[in-house]
């Protein structure tokens, strides 16, 4: 792995000639932009395989992750976005989203002495961008606090990189092989345990999306497990249910609780969640 995040491909450049630009995120195996031009305001993602270390095993499919997404989108009707190959792997453009995610516009919620509530009109703001997606066929795969961008009009769900529900080339395809195991349903994890691969679900989304509203609610992940357990250890954790008590008070917190049901079948739909929410 670089010592320092790629530059922008030339392709990229060539087809948004920034006015300006800003590394956002700097990780293993991809980094994202965000990238004015007067073409408009977008988010750039580049990604890169990911090599073998002593801790980790290589990681090629971080390569195609933006090519992949790019196609995803396609599908599901953006058209202001383009995505294709550069030296180490593959690219996407997109527009820009402007606003905190969930994690962050909760913030004040996880303060020790805080009085402050979490808003269910933020919590229906995520469900009703999932609902979209869910509407058109497709299960995201990879729902997470940082993906609900909470925009001054409307919450926007990204990284979709993950998600699964229609053709994708193949070239650009790979293995669903979970997510952030905080965020992963107990179907998800032992799926992963026994065979090495899932397949995301609306369920399993639903499952996630409790998860990420109790983290951002109270800075605490639903299942049980140490800090430092290995990934195994925390699917293990979660495939067998150990699950926490969730201490939201009211309607969310038992909405929250349903969500996580360990049972795929138990857990309330979206439009179920939208109309106890309203």
């Amino acid at each position: 792995m670089p010592s320092s995040p790629p530059e922008l491909p030339i392709v990229v450049l060539d087809a948004l000639m920034p006015t300006s630009q800003r590394l956002v995120l700097d990780r293993r195996g991809s980094t994202v932009w965000e990238v004015e031009s007067h073409r408009g305001h977008y988010a750039v993602k580049v990604g890169y395989p990911i090599e073998a270390t002593a801790e980790w095993a290589a990681q090629p499919w971080t390569a195609l992750a933006p090519a992949r997404e790019g196609a995803v989108l396609l599908r599901l009707g953006l058209v202001d976005l383009a995505y294709g190959e550069w030296e180490r792997g593959t690219w996407n453009f997109q527009p820009w989203h402007e606003g905190p995610d969930l994690y962050q516009l909760w913030e004040p919620c996880r303060r020790p002495d805080s009085s402050i509530a979490p808003h269910t009109s933020v919590a229906l703001g995520c469900v009703e961008a999932l609902a979209v997606l869910h509407a058109k066929g497709w299960a995201h795969g990879d729902v997470q606090p940082a993906h609900f961008i909470i925009g001054p009009e409307r919450t926007h769900l990204i990284d979709l990189a993950l998600a699964r529900g229609g053709h994708v080339p193949e070239g650009y395809d790979f293995p669903f092989r979970g997510c952030l195991v905080h965020y992963e349903a107990p179907e998800i994890a032992r799926s992963v345990l026994d065979t090495g691969q899932a397949e995301p679900t609306p369920e399993a989304d639903v499952y996630a999306l409790g998860a990420s509203l109790l983290i951002s609610a109270t800075g605490r992940r639903a299942m049980e497990y140490p800090d430092d357990a290995p990934r195994t250890a925390q699917r293990e954790a979660v495939a067998n249910g150990r699950r926490r008590e969730v201490k939201v008070p009211g309607t969310l917190g038992a909405l929250i609780d349903a969500m996580l049901s360990h049972t795929p079948a138990d857990r309330p739909t979206l439009p179920e969640v939208s109309k106890t929410l309203s």
